[in-house]
This record gives structure tokens, sequence and C-alpha cells, in this order.
């Protein structure tokens, strides 16, 4: 992974102190509330409805065990023993005080993480698939364009005060892992008829109040015209995005109203202009980018250890976690294990530091000391040895970070809504509980099969409900918490935008809904492989409806 060098370590420990003065100026009434808040949200501090949140930069997902120890360390000492994994691969402190964050800021530096524009009308945290490197079915490993990415968007001047937020994911894989066109830019790394590789670039993506699947403008970019090309869709949108309407702000709806074909066009007259300037990237360049992602040293007696498959036949449980929570890794003899942080009685996405200081022991003693956060709100360790995973899945089960249900319905995503967030109309976390309780048989989650329910507590769309197969919306009506569900969403390669099944339901309604649905599913799929969505999207919206509103209900 990424190493600081001198330079970085001076320009963050320098960002510490200058939030610091900010801060005593603020308490000081030198700043106002006005002029505080701007600083305070490139810092990544948010005010909640109860408390703070501090928002922790996890850069395309990486995470050392040094860091998620940190992580751990600074949740004890400074919030109430938790962190929250978000959909953007960062972590969630939701009761900092405010006089602390400075000090969790340094602690922060001190191994070589920030909180810097994980919000803000700027360029977000960069994101990528959670198996990047390590992952069979990907071109080559994207972390080192993710990186580059990073360091031309950070404290970028130009960029730093946007319509709007802005976010932007790296793909090399088949597989969309990363729900990448749902971002307002999307890379993803492709070959041409040459075999020469390059970029597809798609732009436009975003979900909240209205969200819209990002449109290719680009099929070939050569590599050495990556930052000019992403800077000349960032000038277009910061020249010509809306700043008199927040709802209308994203690059999604400027897109959309200019039409693709226009968008692209005035893109490319842009980058006619600046694409043999200092931005085009020399090879030697790329090159060194990608030392900082050097290839772990594998043991090639490892696949030869069958031992983990004599335990399997004689354990069902663990051949079950097996079957859903092991990933098949690049390298013969190891995977990546999930761990699952959807357990039963606990917010979805939730670890507690004991937990976090457990893991990183993990990753020592039986990976590289490297791990992963996904957007699913799961965490990974990667490179573990085939031979070892009967020991993790044990220490796993002992922190109850072992439940099989990767995949599954209970492998849902759920934002912290009103429990914490001072936007949300409706609560997220309970209504995650009863949809816990309602499918405690995991034979009867397993026998459902794939199935990904996403909820949120607002439109802002932070648990990326509109592309849940299942997703479920928290809308107030007078004061009264509503939920409305969609169907037929994914944020994959299959990419498409979930329709709305009709009026919204009281929050006692929803687990039985939910229930009604899944029942219909089970009566007309057809044979046991069908996935929901599959069966969703040919059967079509109306035995859903049916079921769940009576014949005459129509969708609203």
């Amino acid at each position: 992974m990424y190493q600081y060098d001198d330079f970085d370590r001076r320009i963050i420990d320098q960002r510490v102190e200058q939030f610091r003065g900010q801060l005593a100026r603020y308490h000081a009434g030198e700043l106002s509330e006005d002029e505080f808040r701007p600083l305070r949200l490139q810092n990544g501090l948010y005010i909640q409805r109860f408390a703070p949140m501090l928002r922790i930069a996890v850069p395309y997902g990486t995470l050392s065990s040094k860091q998620l120890r940190k992580l751990g360390e600074i949740a004890d000492r400074y919030d109430k023993g938790w962190g929250h994994f978000s959909t953007r691969q960062n972590l969630q402190l939701n009761w900092p005080k405010l006089d602390d964050v400075p000090d969790i800021l340094a602690e922060l530096a001190s191994v070589e993480m920030h909180a810097v524009q994980t919000s803000g009308n700027c360029i977000r945290n960069v994101c990528t698939d959670q198996f990047a490197g390590v992952a069979p079915d990907e071109l080559e490993d994207p972390r080192p364009w993710a990186e580059i990415i990073r360091q031309w968007s950070t404290f970028h001047p130009e960029f730093a005060w946007l319509p709007r937020k802005f976010k932007i994911a790296v793909l090399a894989a088949k597989h969309d892992r990363a729900a990448s066109r749902t971002h307002d830019i999307a890379v993803h790394i492709v070959e041409n008829e040459q075999g020469e590789r390059g970029f597809a670039v798609y732009a436009g993506g975003g979900l909240g109040r209205t969200p819209i699947i990002g449109v290719k403008i680009r099929d070939f970019l050569e590599p050495v015209h990556l930052l000019s090309y992403l800077d000349a869709i960032l000038r277009v949108y910061n020249r010509l995005g809306r700043r008199d309407n927040k709802h209308r702000a994203r690059i999604k709806i400027l897109v959309r109203d200019t039409g693709p074909e226009e968008f692209t066009r005035m893109v490319e007259d842009e980058w006619a202009r600046i694409r043999d300037s200092e931005l085009k990237l020399a090879g030697n360049e790329i090159d060194r980018f990608r030392t900082f992602f050097p290839r772990p040293d594998y043991d090639a007696a490892a696949a030869s250890d069958d031992s983990w498959q004599q335990q399997a036949n004689a354990d069902e449980h663990f051949a079950t976690w097996l079957k859903y929570n092991v990933v098949q890794h690049r390298e013969a003899g190891y995977r990546n294990v999930y761990v699952a942080l959807k357990l039963h009685g606990e917010p979805p996405g939730d670890c507690s530091a004991a937990q976090m200081q457990a893991i990183a022991d993990l990753a020592d003693e039986y990976g590289k000391g490297e791990l992963r956060t996904t957007h699913n709100q799961n965490l990974v360790l990667t490179d573990i040895r085939q031979g070892d995973l009967h020991a993790v899945w044990q220490k796993l089960k002992a922190l109850k970070l072992a439940a099989p249900v990767i995949g599954t319905i209970h492998d849902m995503i759920c934002c912290p809504g009103l429990d914490y967030c001072s936007l949300a109309n409706a609560g997220s976390i309970s209504v995650a509980e009863d949809l816990h309780r309602l499918f405690e048989d995991l034979d009867y989650a397993h026998d459902l099969g794939p199935l990904k329910l996403k909820m949120s507590g607002c439109m802002n769309g932070c648990g990326h409900h509109s592309v849940g197969e299942i997703g479920i919306l928290g809308v107030d009506k007078k004061g009264v918490e509503f939920y409305q569900i969609t169907l037929g969403g994914s944020a994959e390669e299959d990419i498409s935008l979930g329709d709305r099944l009709g009026p919204s339901l009281a929050q006692k309604d929803v687990a039985p809904a939910i229930e009604t649905i899944l029942k219909v599913y089970l009566a007309q799929r057809e044979g046991e492989e069908e996935r929901f969505l599959d069966c969703y999207r040919r059967v079509g919206i109306k035995p859903f409806q049916e079921a769940v509103y009576g014949p005459s209900e129509r969708a609203a």
C-alpha cells in the first residue's frame, strides 16, 4: 500500500495544526458559524443530531493492520468504543467531542491517515473494488491509478469548492464490486482490440434525490492522459454546474440536461486545450506509483495444503462459512476472507474498538498485514493461506464476526438514519433489526439465494437504496416515519435503478411487506438457481404489487 513520504507527512501535520487554530478561533468568536462550517467540513467534521460526526478517509478501501489498530484506539479513547464503516469505504466516529477532534486528527496523522475532503463540495475519497490487487478477474491492480487520482485531487485549488460533492471510482475487474456507475466519474481499465490498456470513462452517475446511472463519454483513453481528461470533466462541471440550487448541482443533472453527446463534446473541447499540459503522465511516473503496491511474497507450497477441505467435510458450519464468506484469490493457495459486520443487534457496518484490534491481529498473524473496507459495510482480510482458513474462522466466530451472510438478505446496507443523522427523515437501524429478527433462520436466508437489500433514512441515499434489489427509503409524513420500497435495482455491471412498488408504509408494515415480497419470489422463481433480481426482471412488478397492496393498487 502507499506509504507517505516526508512531504505527505509535513502537509498533513500542517493541516492538523491549521484546524487546531481554526477551532480555537471559532471558540474565541473570531470565526462565525458560517465561516467555520466549510473549514470543519473539509476536515471531515459534521454536526449531527446529538454530537459531531468525524468521517475518516480510507483511500480506495485499503488499510494496514497498524492503521486499523489505531482506529480502534481512537474509537475507544475519543468515542463510545465503536466505529461505523460506511458505503464510501470510510470510517465514521459518531460521538467525538468537538474539542478532541484536533487530537484525533493528530493521532490519525501518526499512522498516515486523515479526514481531509471526506465532506464538503470537493472531490471525495476515491473508491475501488475491495479485492483490488488480489482479484482473479481484474486486468491489473487499479490502486496505483486511484492513488494518482487521490494525489491529484487532494488540496486541488480549483476543485476544492465545486458546486456540490464529487465522487470518483476506479475499476479493473469484470465484475463491478465498486458500484462504479453510481459515481460522478467512473474510470474502467479496459483493453482495446490491439491489446493495449486504457480507460473507458463514464460520467454523470449519482444517487440521492435524483438517482441517475453514469453514461460512457469515452470508449478508450490512453493512460498518459488520465489526469488531463478528468481535469477537463471537472472544469466543465465547475463552470456550468448549478450553484443556485443544491438539489440540481450535481454533475448528473448537468449531463442529463445538456445530454450525453453535448456534454461529451464540451469535455473533448476542453481536453483538447490541456491534453499536452503538465498533467500528461510520463511512463516512469506511472511506474513509480505501481511500486507503491508491490506484489507480496506468496508461499508456493500453500496450494498443496488441503487440510481446510478435510475440515470442511468434518464440520458443516465451517463449510457454510467457506461458501458465503470466503472468496477466490488471484494466487493459488490463498483466499480473501470477509469479516461480516452484520451482527444481529448491532447497526450494519458497526465495529467495536476491541474487534478492530483483534481483526488487525488476525491480519498480522494470518495475512500480510493488510485489510480492505467494502461499500457493503464489511471488512476483508486479504492474502489468507487456505490452510489457515479454519483457524481464522474459529477466531472470527469468537469475535461474533463469522456469520455466513455475505451476499444474503442479512448482508444489508443501512445508513445510520435518524438514530444519528440530522438529515434523516426516518430511522434505518430499527428497521434493519426488524428484518434481522424476521429472517433470523439462516437456512431460510440461504435458501433465498443472493439478494441485496439496501436502506436509506432519507433521499440523500447513503444506503444506496436506489440500486438495491430491494430498496427501502425512509420518508417523513407530517412528522411520522414511513418507508417506500423499490424493487429491481443493481449497482453491478448489470446496473439498474429500482422501481417504486407503491405507496409508502408505516414502520410496522415494512418487515411483513418484505416477507410477502419474498414469498412471491419463491413462488415465481424458475428453479432454486434463479436469483431474486433475475426473477423480478422476468415477471415484472405487478405480482409483487398485488401481493403487498391488493389487486387494485397501483404504484403512486
